[in-house]
């Protein structure tokens, strides 16, 4: 907990040496992961998850309400002081950046003593509105602000390792900055943070991870995924976030680089893309693999529906079929004596029904709030990950068979000389032969994504009677569980 310059040397095969381990704190298991649970929710702004965080960290007693912890306005301000640190630049750039936004709040004319003034009686003006909510006669309370440090000194108090931690970090941020006046040390976690989550299987840190990316914490699939198991029909409302996961994953790299060796000859980050390689290919499956797997189910099937409504609703060959299929039933109904010449079962059989159809094949395609969202999403990730791509021959490829209409996939790019790289070194063929059971694993668990994927669009089908939605859900979800069985997961 004193990690001063004094105790910090750089070997000279450039590893970081620290000294006096004299004042050191043990961090149990259960309080490791309610931090990354916290820090997972206040990087994505969950506060209504942060409640019980606080419980969690020691920071509130275990018999206080959530509800009372979350109208306490805490979490909201919490927030923004995590967001100033995150910005980095010590107390003088905080406070340039807090100076900023008190002006576009209350004034940009206002001098430094009129925006203090407004910043106090916003917050007496909080403050009381929180006593009122609660039941207080404000009027009867001589000093609001001793009122409310009287009720926060029931919900709050700093766990003891909080000194420790607080007193490491900012002698930490204090050499940074004496380097980098932007310096911000919370900034220098992300790597270590998404290195533990990529890597740790335990329950807590997978739903952590699955917070982190913007997804429901739920370790089966989606909420929505695993209801259909159970039997009921809850649509998922979480989607991936390409931003953070692109974050998460630079993080990765730089992290594993950084703690795998000192990065000459660009070793470290051949040490960060085979690690992410095992994540990606393991046989044991990892918290990320996970995601990725059931992303890319929820994008094959939004993607399947939105191309067979294309093709069955929305093409001029499918609305003219589907004009035809309604014409007699127009005509019957205009005329009572063609309707009267008709028995009403023939009617119904060769006349109602077939006019039906368009509008089931229209019902049962119908693109929903989610499948918009999926392929949003799924534009968003092309955008994120095409900005990085530098293989000029594919686009290149790319845009001449684009442009000239030829065919819509490009010619395969000249990969022989990585090929010839690849089989030439021993250390990265052997490398790729070991992955290789992984990718036909990977490939099983898409498949098996898929199945579950119609299970769900079954038991939620709005056109299907209710015994073929479950027997179609039934199906899929047993083909699903051949491909790729589930083995029961032991909590931690």
């Amino acid at each position: 907990c004193d990690p001063h310059p004094g105790n910090l040397l750089r070997t000279t095969d450039g590893r970081l040496c620290i000294l006096d381990w004299g004042m050191t704190l043990a961090v149990p298991n259960d309080l490791q992961y309610a931090l990354l649970e916290f820090i997972a929710h206040i990087n994505t702004e969950d506060y209504d998850s942060i409640p019980q965080d606080f419980i969690n960290l020691g920071f509130s007693p275990a018999d206080v309400s959530l509800e009372r912890l979350q109208s306490s306005g805490i979490t909201e301000g919490l927030s923004f002081a995590f967001r100033q640190l995150s910005q980095g630049g010590g107390p003088a750039k905080i406070q340039e950046r807090v100076k900023e936004e008190f002006k576009e709040r209350y004034g940009s004319d206002l001098s430094d003593i009129e925006l203090r003034d407004a910043a106090r009686a916003d917050m007496l003006e909080r403050m009381e509105e929180q006593l009122a909510s609660e039941g207080v006669d404000v009027k009867g309370v001589t000093n609001v602000m001793e009122e409310m440090s009287r009720r926060n000194r029931e919900l709050f108090a700093l766990p003891p390792y909080v000194l420790y931690v607080a007193r490491a970090f900012s002698t930490l941020e204090g050499i940074g900055l004496s380097i980098d006046e932007n310096y911000a040390i919370v900034q220098e976690c992300y790597p270590y943070l998404s290195g533990r989550l990529f890597t740790d299987k335990s329950p807590r840190a997978k739903a952590a991870l699955r917070a982190m990316l913007g997804l429901s914490e739920s370790e089966n699939y989606s909420e929505g995924l695993q209801a259909v198991k159970e039997g009921v029909g809850a649509a998922p409302i979480k989607t991936l976030s390409p931003k953070k996961l692109m974050e998460m994953t630079d993080n990765f790299s730089s992290y594993t680089a950084a703690t795998a060796t000192v990065d000459r000859d660009g070793a470290g980050r051949t040490a960060a893309a085979q690690e992410f390689a095992k994540l990606l290919l393991d046989k044991e499956g990892s918290t990320l693999q996970d995601i990725l797997v059931e992303e890319v189910a929820k994008f094959g099937d939004a993607t399947t529906r939105s191309l067979l409504r294309q093709a069955f609703v929305e093409s001029a060959v499918a609305k003219a079929i589907a004009s035809s299929l309604r014409a007699p039933k127009d005509a019957v109904e205009r005329s009572e004596q063609l309707a009267s010449l008709l028995p009403e079962e023939v009617k119904k059989a060769i006349i109602d029904q077939p006019a039906l159809l368009p509008q089931l094949v229209d019902e049962l395609l119908h693109a929903t709030a989610e499948d918009e969202r999926i392929l949003t999403t799924a534009d968003e990730l092309r955008e994120v990950i095409g900005g990085r791509l530098d293989n000029t021959s594919l686009r290149s490829a790319m845009a001449q068979n684009l442009s000239d209409g030829a065919s819509i996939i490009p010619s395969t790019p000249d990969i022989t000389p990585a090929l010839r790289q690849i089989v030439s070194d021993t250390e990265t063929r052997d490398f790729v032969l070991e992955l290789l059971p992984g990718v036909s694993v990977l490939g099983r668990k898409v498949g098996a994504g898929l199945f579950r994927r119609a299970a769900y669009r079954a038991m939620n089908s709005p056109v299907l009677p209710e015994d073929a939605r479950k027997q179609l859900s039934d199906v899929n979800n047993r083909l699903a569980d051949v491909i790729d069985p589930k083995e029961e997961t032991v909590e931690q």
